[in-house]
């Protein structure tokens, strides 16, 4: 079968202006920052977003302008380092369209796309205003219960990105750990970029059994860390220091901003320049290390 193992750039240039994109992972866990990266450097404009909890990822599309709508139930740090500074001040400048929804209500809208359905119903919506957000939601009796119900459309993305573990030269993927939504999101889109942490012999894909079969994954790109800053357990721990920096940056304002796009975007030729770039094996080292034991991955928080 043919490759589908392709340039950053290449498989970059798969995404088109104002595409739905929905970003893999969850929040800081094993997001496609590397791939978020190649986007910005191509300078593409309006995207839309589409996703659960998600925090650098999407924040960095914010803060680097290539965001027009955001859709996801959740952007920000947590508890840890508290709000995703950019996309709030690109909201607060009416920059972005945002369209509130919460994990569940996104989850029937993609089971709507993986079972061929232009809607799915779901239990009333309660307590919240997303009735009046949406206009397209809608509410129906059910015909066995008489229950009532809300009814949600169909939500397709144009492209997924996702990062994983292995990936054969055929376009297996295997992802290690908890998947998240990252196979539903690889079945209901037009096109999938996958960055993975090393490719693998199709024998070992035999054995390890794909996750994501070839037949839905459109681009493998090769990118060791290419999560970083998050996470991709069990190989290595989010980036907190690096985070903190980030946030640092995002919270003097949006020339600040700039010097860290400048510093670790725009002018790092590629994502190798970019490991280089925050300390190169030596930090790649650190992170390998959060399980060591409780003492080592103490230390990578203080």
């Amino acid at each position: 079968m043919k490759s589908r193992i392709k340039s950053f750039h290449d498989a970059g240039a798969l995404v088109g202006d104002g595409a739905k994109v929905a970003i893999g992972g969850v929040l800081t866990a094993r997001e496609p920052v590397a791939m978020v990266r190649e986007l910005i450097r191509q300078k593409k404009k309006d995207l839309h977003t589409i996703g659960g909890a998600h925090s650098f990822a999407v924040d960095l599309m914010c803060a680097a302008g290539i965001v027009g709508t955001v859709e996801n139930s959740f952007v920000g740090f947590e508890f840890d380092l508290g709000l995703a500074l950019n996309y709030r001040r690109a909201c607060e400048q009416g920059k972005i369209k945002i369209k509130e929804t919460d994990c569940n209500i996104l989850l029937q809208q993609f089971r709507a796309v993986e079972f061929g359905l232009p809607f799915m119903p779901m239990p009333m919506l309660g307590g919240t205003d997303l009735l009046k957000l949406h206009p397209e939601f809608k509410q129906m009796r059910c015909p066995y219960t008489g229950e009532q119900l809300t009814v949600v459309p169909a939500l397709k993305p144009d492209v997924a990105l996702v990062h994983a573990h292995f990936a054969d030269t055929r376009g297996n993927v295997k992802i290690l750990g908890p998947v998240f939504k990252d196979r539903l999101l690889s079945t209901i889109s037009d096109t999938v970029i996958v960055t993975v942490e090393r490719i693998i012999s199709d024998e070992r894909m035999r054995e390890l059994g794909p996750t994501i079969p070839h037949y839905y994954v459109s681009a493998i790109v090769e990118a060791p860390y290419g999560s970083h800053p998050t996470s991709c357990y069990p190989d290595y721990s989010y980036d907190r220091r690096h985070m903190q920096e980030y946030v640092q940056f995002s919270r003097q304002g949006e020339a600040d901003v700039r010097n860290y796009l400048d510093t670790y975007v725009y002018n790092t030729a590629g994502h190798e320049a970019y490991i280089q770039s925050i300390g190169g094996g030596k930090k790649i080292d650190l992170l390998k290390s959060w399980s060591g034991g409780t003492g080592e991955w103490m230390e990578m928080f203080e």
